[in-house]
């Protein structure tokens, strides 16, 4: 199928227009007269997957590439080298970040990873009413991330009866926030003594182990298109000892 084709229908599904004003979601490597029928889904890019991608191929990923505007290409500095290689493979790219937390990313993380059934979203924001101590919410986390440690702040308030979820970065969103607990990928320091003053309780899931899930939640809305789409697991920047 014509790039124009798929992009038309991923923007069907979750509008580029809802994307963040700082953000740069949409096509960002190719032409759209291009001939599609082999696709990788990823979280992100690295080398390995580059590497291994055959040439004439797409990637669709969850965070831009681009992300800030690039004044040459010259070096081999991140995303430079990433570019040229990519240039070189004819291999195109559509970023599908903040429009697709707000589509399905948040949603599909709380329903099907997490096990929430039960849910409302607003915006950025999933909340969920729960009947559950703490203790027994982290442990919860733990099993179902598959997770052998967890980075918390705990304002003391034992007993939860409302949690607010957000896969990425949703620290900028502490300040309204009206519930017991608050999880999200990653907090940072000031923010988190913000939560704390507030009588906010903060888990802190990983930015890659909240949103690892991208490539599996996308993969199902391709599944009846006329194209191969392979689910591809980029790297964690971070290691935990």
């Amino acid at each position: 199928m014509k790039l124009a084709e798929l992009y038309n229908f991923l923007d069907t599904i979750s509008p580029f227009c809802t994307q963040e004003n700082w953000d740069n979601s949409g096509l960002l490597l190719g032409n759209l007269n291009d001939e599609i029928s082999r696709v990788y889904l990823s979280l992100d890019l690295d080398e390995k997957l580059i590497d291994e991608a055959e040439p004439n191929s797409l990637f669709i990923t969850h965070h831009p590439l681009i992300f800030k505007g690039l004044k040459d290409l010259a070096g081999e500095l991140y995303p430079r080298a990433f570019v040229k290689e990519m240039i070189l493979k004819n291999l195109s790219l559509i970023c599908l970040h903040t429009n697709y937390d707000l589509s399905h990313l948040n949603a599909y993380f709380v329903k099907e990873i997490l096990g929430f059934k039960h849910f409302t979203q607003e915006k950025f924001l999933i909340f969920v009413d729960v009947d559950m101590s703490f203790q027994t919410l982290c442990e919860h986390i733990k099993q179902k991330l598959n997770l052998e440690i967890l980075k918390v702040s705990f304002c003391g308030k034992e007993k939860l009866k409302k949690i607010a979820i957000c896969t990425g970065s949703g620290g900028d969103l502490i300040p309204g926030i009206k519930a017991d607990c608050f999880l999200s990928g990653d907090f940072k320091y000031h923010q988190a003594l913000e939560a704390l003053s507030n009588g906010l309780s903060l888990i802190e899931l990983g930015h890659f182990e909240s949103e690892r899930y991208f490539a599996d939640s996308l993969a199902k809305h391709l599944q009846n298109l006329p194209l191969k789409a392979i689910i591809k697991v980029s790297k964690n920047p971070f290691q935990y000892f």
